[in-house]
C-alpha cells in the first residue's frame, strides 16, 4: 500500500510527503498489472489503516518520526543556520511543511534518553543522558553522554546543570555556585522525562510549569540547543538590544558583545553587553526568572506557542530558575546569585555633563562656568578621548589640555567632580621606554596573547594596540599602578571605560586570524551571519589566549573583568567609593559600576527607546543606568533636547553627552525657556535625591530595583505588562515623559490606586485608566502613589551644597490613611559603610493621623545627627486638622499651612537630629 500525492502520470514519484484529503489515493500494485481504483468505503478504511501502519513503521525505523500534519504542540526549528530545503530537512530526520514556520522542524522524541538510575546527592540528584542511536546531529561532534545535575540551591532558586562528564569543557568562572545541602520546602518541583530526556520546572503549589523542555535537544562541541515551552508570552530581558520592554514572541535575539550603536530600527541586533536572563510574568501576575550562565556567542529564539530556544556555540548549559513570586523578588533572588549592585557615592547621582570634542581644557571650563551662571545643577564634568595625547591612555595633551589639572582643582573647589574616559587598548607602537603602560604590561605578561604566544596586536584610537587580559593574576596590580600614576597628575574622581567589548578597528588582529574552527565555527548566531569576517569582525581573534581560556569563551566577559579591575583600582587609589561607567556588561557588572546605553542618535525614536533600555538594565542588576541625554550622534534640536533633559533628569544615571563635530547641547546653550525647563527638572531630581539614594541602598543590600516598570508594582494588571512609555522610581514615583515631537500632552496610565500630582498634591480621579495629561513645553508630569513617605531635601546646584540643606517628608496617604517609607543616610563616599554600620536607616510610618520615626538600621551616623528635618507635607486628607502636635506639643498656627484646593497639609518643623525618634500627629 502506497500513500502519495500523484504528480501527473509519473506514478514512480511515490514518497512519504505531507498529505491532504483531496489528493489521497490508495492503490494496489502488482508487477505487470495496471492500477485499479477501489470502492470509496474501502478507500477510507484502507487510508486510515495505512496511515496508522505508516506511523508505527516510521516510529521504529526513523526514530519516532511523525507526520507533520499531526498536532504537534510546538515546532522547533531543525535548520536554524540558513534556508532549508526539503531534502536537507529530511536528511536530518526532521519534518517538512512549507506552509508552517519553521518549515523544517523536529518531531517528538529527538535528543537524548536517560541512561541508568537517578542518583541522589547532597544537593539534589544527578542523572546520565545518552544520545539516541540513529539520529542525525546538524554538525560533527555530538557529545554522546551527558551529566545532568539538579541543585536545590534555596527554597526559591533551582539550578540545572548539563555538562560533558568526559571533557573539561569551559564554564563561566563567576559567580561562586556551590551549595552545602539540598534546600527543603521549595517553591518549585522538577520532573524528568526518561525515554526522551527533558525536564520541567513547575510551581510547587499550583503545578503550573514555568519551563518545560521539549524535542530537539542537542549538545555538540560547538552547537548546544535546547527548547522549552513557557507559561505565558510575557517575557522581559535577554539583552542587550533596542527592543521594547515586552519582548516580541517572534524574534531571534543574538547575544555576543559587539561595538554596535543602538538603533531603534534594528531591535534584535546584538549590542555592547550580554545578559542571558529573562523575567517571565505569568497570567496570574506571579513572576519567575531564568538565567543561562553561558558566555559564548548565542541566540535566543522566541516563538508564540509561547516557547524559547537557546542556541550557543560553546561552554555548557547551566540554568538557574528563580521563583519569585513577585517581580521585584525575582530580581532580588537573581542579584543574590550574580552580585548585589554597588552603592554609588552620593555625587554620582547628580547631573553629569560631557562631550567628545571640547578640544581644550579652557573650552571645557567655559561650559562649566556657563552652567553655573545659568544656575543649572551639575555635579560632574567629564572629558572624552580628546583630552589625551595622541589618544594614548593615561596621558593628557599638554598643549590643548595643559590646564587640565587646574580645571580639576576648579571643579573640586566648587564641590564638583571630574571623570575621564579610559579605553582598554594600550598603544604598542612607541619605542621601548617611551610609554610605560605598554612597557609595564610586557613586563607583567598581562596582555591578551595570539596563538603563537605573542601579544595580540590590533588597532583602536591610538593606532596599533594590545589589550590587557583582566583575567590574568597580574592584571589587577598592573591596572591599579597605571591608574594611580595618572591620578597623581590629574585628580579624577571616577573612570569611564569604553570600547571594552573589546572593540578592534581591524578584524581579529593586524595579521588576521588562524584558520580554525574557533574563528569559523560551524554555526553562527543569527545577527552575526552578515558580518564581513564572521565572529571576529571588529574584535579580537577567537583563538587569542587569555589566562582563563581562549577569547572564544571569554569575549563577552571582557567588560565585566575590566570593570572589576577598574573599580578595585579606584578603591585602592582613592580609598573611598567611586564611579565606573562601562559600555560592555555581563551579569554581575552592577556590582562594580554602572552603564550608559551607548552611542545613540539625536532622534525622537532614540529618546523613546531609552526607557525600555534603562528598565532592562534594572532587570539585569545594573540600576545605575541612563542614555546619553539629547543623543550622541547627530545634531539635536532645542525641543528634543529640552524634552530629553526632562526625562533624563529621572534616569538613575543622568548625563548629557554628544559627539565630536556636533553642535553644543549642554543645557546652558539653549534659550531661557529651555534653560528654565531643564533647571526645574534637575532641581526636582536634586530635591528627590534622598529618596533615590535610599532606593540604591535597598538595591545594594537586598537587590531591589531602583527604576522599575509599572508591572513590578501592579503585576496582576494586564494593562501594565507592555507599558514602557512610563516608569517608576521605587514603588512611589510615577514618571510620564513626553516622547513625541510638537505635542503639549501625554497619555498616561494610572493603575488602580490613589495618585497625586507631585508638585501640587492634587489627587487624580483616574484609577485603572489612561488619561491625557497636560504637558506644556517646560513640564514633565510626575505623580506620587498613595501609601508612601518620600524623603526630600531642599536642592542646590551640587550635591555637596544640597546635603547642607534641611530635609522634608512628603506623606502620601493611602485609601486607609496609612503610609510608610524609609530614609538612608551616610557620609556619601566612605567604603564598607554597610559592614561598619556607620549609617542611619530611618523608617517612617503613618496611621490614623500619627507619623512616627524609628532608627531601624545602622549605628546612627553623624550625618543624620546634624541633619535638620524642616517640615512635612501630607497629601490625601479630606479636611483640615484642628490641631497638629509634635512629640505631644501642639504646634502654633503659624507653623501650619492648609491648601483647601488640593487638600494639602504643610507643617514647618525643626528637628535637629534625625537619628532620634519623633512623632507628629494631626487631628
Amino acid at each position: 500500500v502506497i500513500l502519495r500525492r500523484p504528480r501527473g502520470d509519473d506514478m514512480k514519484a511515490a514518497k512519504y510527503i505531507p498529505l491532504t484529503t483531496e489528493d489521497l489515493r490508495v492503490v494496489v500494485v502488482k508487477q505487470g498489472e495496471p492500477i485499479r481504483r477501489c470502492d470509496i468505503v474501502i478507500v477510507v478504511f484502507v487510508v486510515l489503516l495505512s496511515v496508522l501502519l505508516l506511523l508505527i513503521t516510521a516510529h521504529f525505523l526513523l526514530g519516532a518520526r511523525v507526520s507533520p500534519r499531526l498536532n504537534i504542540s510546538a515546532r522547533f526549528d531543525c535548520y536554524p543556520e540558513g534556508v532549508a530545503t526539503e531534502e536537507l530537512c529530511e536528511a536530518r530526520g526532521c519534518y517538512w511543511d512549507s506552509s508552517s514556520s519553521p518549515v523544517c522542524f523536529y518531531g517528538p522524541g529527538f535528543g537524548y534518553e536517560v541512561n541508568g538510575d537517578i542518583r541522589n546527592t547532597s544537593y539534589g540528584y544527578t542523572i546520565n543522558a545518552v544520545w539516541k542511536e540513529g539520529q542525525v546531529a546538524p554538525f560533527d561532534g555530538v557529545v554522546q553522554t551527558l551529566r545532568v545535575d539538579v541543585y536545590y540551591d534555596t527554597p526559591y532558586r533551582l539550578r540545572v546543570k548539563i555538562s560533558d562528564p568526559s571533557s573539561n569543557r569551559y564554564e563561566v568562572p563567576w559567580p561562586p555556585r556551590s551549595v552545602a545541602s539540598k534546600a527543603l520546602d521549595t517553591l518549585y518541583k522538577v520532573s524528568i522525562g526518561i525515554e526522551t530526556f527533558n525536564f520541567t520546572v513547575s510551581r510547587a503549589d499550583s503545578g503550573i510549569p514555568i519551563f518545560s523542555t521539549g524535542t530537539g535537544f542537542i549538545f555538540e562541541e560547538q552547537f548546544l540547543q535546547i527548547s522549552a515551552l513557557l507559561p505565558s508570552p510575557n517575557i522581559y530581558g535577554l539583552g542587550e538590544h533596542t527592543t521594547r520592554l515586552w519582548l516580541p514572541t517572534n524574534a531571534t535575539l543574538t547575544m555576543f558583545s559587539q561595538d554596535s550603536p543602538p538603533i531603534p530600527a534594528q531591535p534584535t541586533e546584538n549590542l555592547y553587553g550580554v545578559h542571558p536572563f529573562y523575567l517571565g510574568l505569568e497570567q496570574d501576575g506571579r513572576a519567575h526568572g531564568v538565567f543561562l550562565l553561558n558566555s559564548n556567542a548565542m541566540e535566543v529564539q522566541l516563538q508564540p506557542y509561547p516557547s524559547i530556544t537557546y542556541r550557543t556555540i560553546g561552554g555548557i548549559l547551566d540554568f538557574y530558575f528563580f521563583l519569585g513570586p513577585g517581580p521585584d523578588q525575582v530580581i532580588q533572588q537573581y542579584t543574590e546569585l550574580i552580585g548585589r549592585p554597588y552603592l554609588p557615592p552620593y555625587w554620582a547621582l547628580g547631573f553629569h555633563l560631557c562631550r567628545w570634542g571640547y578640544m581644550s581644557a579652557n573650552n571645557t571650563l567655559a561650559v562649566v562656568r556657563r552652567m553655573r551662571e545659568k544656575g543649572l545643577p551639575q555635579d560632574t564634568q567629564w572629558n572624552d578621548i580628546d583630552y589625551m595625547h595622541s589618544n594614548l591612555d593615561f596621558t593628557y595633551d599638554m598643549i590643548r589640555y595643559g590646564e587640565l589639572p587646574s580645571l580639576v582643582e576648579d571643579l573640586h573647589s566648587y564641590g564638583q567632580k571630574y571623570v575621564i574616559i579610559v579605553d582598554p587598548g594600550i598603544s604598542s607602537q612607541l619605542p621601548p621606554g617611551q610609554y610605560a603602560p605598554f612597557d609595564d604590561g610586557l613586563k607583567s605578561n598581562v596582555f591578551v596573547m595570539n596563538s603563537t604566544g605573542q601579544p595580540l596586536i590590533g588597532a583602536v584610537w591610538p593606532g596599533s594596540t594590545a589589550w590587557p587580559d583582566f583575567t590574568h593574576p597580574n592584571a589587577s596590580s598592573y591596572w591599579t599602578n597605571q591608574i594611580s600614576c595618572f591620578q597623581s597628575e590629574v585628580a579624577f574622581d571616577g573612570l569611564w571605560i569604553d570600547m571594552n567589548e573589546p572593540s578592534d578597528f581591524v578584524d581579529g588582529s593586524d595579521y588576521g586570524c588562524p584558520n580554525s574552527q574557533l574563528e569559523h565555527p560551524p554555526y553562527l548566531p543569527f545577527a552575526m551571519r552578515s558580518l564581513r569576517n564572521g565572529i571576529f569582525t571588529k574584535t579580537l581573534c577567537m583563538t587569542a589566549n587569555q589566562f582563563l581560556s581562549v577569547h572564544y569563551n571569554l569575549h563577552s566577559l571582557y567588560g565585566l573583568t575590566e570593570a572589576n579591575a577598574t573599580m578595585s583600582a579606584l578603591t585602592t587609589v582613592l580609598n573611598k567609593r567611586s564611579l565606573v561607567i562601562s559600555r560592555s556588561t555581563y551579569p554581575g557588572s552592577g556590582a562594580h559600576g554602572g552603564h550608559w546605553l551607548g552611542d545613540n542618535a539625536s532622534e525622537w525614536p532614540d529618546l523613546a527607546v531609552s526607557i525600555p533600555g534603562l528598565l532592562q538594565f534594572s532587570l539585569f542588576g545594573v540600576p545605575l543606568v541612563g542614555a546619553d541625554i539629547c543623543g550622541f550622534n547627530g545634531n539635536t534640536t532645542q525641543e528634543l533636547c529640552t524634552r530629553w533633559q526632562q526625562l533624563g533628569a529621572f534616569y538613575p544615571f543622568s548625563r548629557n553627552h554628544n559627539s565630536i563635530g556636533m553642535a553644543d547641547q549642554d543645557p546652558a546653550v539653549f534659550d531661557d525657556a529651555s534653560v528654565n525647563s531643564t533647571r526645574d527638572a534637575l532641581l526636582l531630581r536634586y530635591q528627590l535625591l534622598p529618596f533615590l539614594y535610599t532606593l540604591f541602598y535597598f538595591a545594594h543590600t537586598n537587590g531591589s530595583t531602583v527604576a522599575r516598570p509599572l508591572f513590578f508594582e501592579f503585576p496582576a494588571d494586564s494593562n501594565t505588562w507592555a507599558l514602557d512609555t512610563q516608569f517608576m522610581w521605587g514603588g512611589s514615583l510615577l514618571i510620564s515623559p513626553v516622547l513625541a515631537e510638537n505635542t503639549s500632552s501625554v497619555e498616561a496610565y494610572f493603575p488602580e490606586d490613589r495618585w497625586f500630582e507631585l508638585r501640587t498634591g492634587m489627587e487624580m480621579a483616574a484609577r485603572g485608566q489612561t488619561v491625557l495629561l497636560s504637558a506644556p513645553y517646560g513640564f514633565i508630569p510626575l505623580h506620587v502613589r498613595g501609601g508612601a513617605v518620600i524623603p526630600m531635601q531642599a536642592p542646590n546646584t551640587t550635591t555637596a551644597q544640597s546635603r547642607k540643606n534641611p530635609f522634608s517628608l512628603l506623606v502620601v496617604l493611602s485609601d486607609q490613611a496609612t503610609a510608610s517609607g524609609y530614609l538612608y543616610l551616610d557620609d556619601g563616599e566612605s567604603l564598607d559603610i554597610i559592614e561598619t554600620e556607620d549609617y542611619s536607616l530611618i523608617q517612617y510610618s503613618v496611621m490614623e493621623g500619627f507619623l512616627g520615626s524609628e532608627l531601624i538600621g545602622g549605628h546612627g551616623c553623624s550625618v543624620a545627627g546634624v541633619a535638620v528635618l524642616g517640615g512635612i507635607q501630607v497629601f490625601g486628607l479630606t479636611s483640615p486638622p484642628t490641631t497638629v502636635s509634635m512629640n505631644g506639643t501642639v504646634l502654633p498656627n503659624a507653623s501650619i499651612e492648609w491648601d483647601q484646593t488640593n487638600k494639602v497639609l504643610g507643617v514647618q518643623l525643626t528637628i535637629s537630629n534625625m537619628n532620634y525618634a519623633f512623632n507628629v500627629t494631626w487631628r
